[in-house]
């Protein structure tokens, strides 16, 4: 019996977005998680995608910004994303057209609850978050778009799929 791990291969999803996040001048909210995220989720299942998601905005505010109230809310809505990518591709292939539809309807998700940020935690006036929120998610669909139409078709064959890239956490054997 093998018991099989995709550490090395979260590892790869989360630097991919790391690095990416990291480039400096780049376009506001144009950025690969929910992307990097989808083709983990058609192997990973729920919870491993849930983790996928969650740690990887932990992570990535420890070693940038900090955590504060914003590391929380996102980092629960991207594992929910995780959780619902999941069951989206249940019963569906990882085809682009997939993975663009998904990167669409989860990026409006992902924008309608984390626009409450500033409302439910800064006193922002809702009216100014909703204006606001609309250049955001506009920009946050174009790189959704991109990135699920390039980068997560190539995560999928070359990183997930890839048994190379896993390795055996025990090997017990029958004799």
């Amino acid at each position: 019996m093998k018991i099989h791990t995709g550490v090395f291969k979260f590892l790869i999803g989360w630097t991919v977005v790391f690095l990416f996040r990291l480039i400096p001048f780049r376009p506001p909210n144009f950025e690969p998680m929910l992307a990097t995220m989808m083709p983990f989720s058609k192997r990973y299942g729920a919870l491993g995608t849930f983790l996928f998601g969650f740690l990887g905005i932990v992570f990535y505010d420890a070693a940038t910004a900090g955590w504060g109230t914003w590391t929380w809310v996102t980092a629960l809505c991207y594992g929910g994303l995780g959780v619902a990518a999941h069951y989206y591709f249940l019963n569906r292939e990882p085809t682009r057209l997939n993975f663009m539809t998904f990167g669409v309807v989860g990026t409006i998700a992902y924008d309608a609850v984390t626009m409450f940020i500033g409302p439910l935690f800064n006193a922002q006036p809702l009216a100014l978050a909703i204006s606001g929120q609309i250049p955001f998610t506009l920009m946050h669909l174009l790189g959704a778009v991109v990135f699920s139409a390039i980068l997560s078709p190539a995560l999928y064959r070359w990183v997930v799929e890839s048994e190379v890239l896993e390795f055996n956490l025990v090997t017990l054997r029958r004799f």
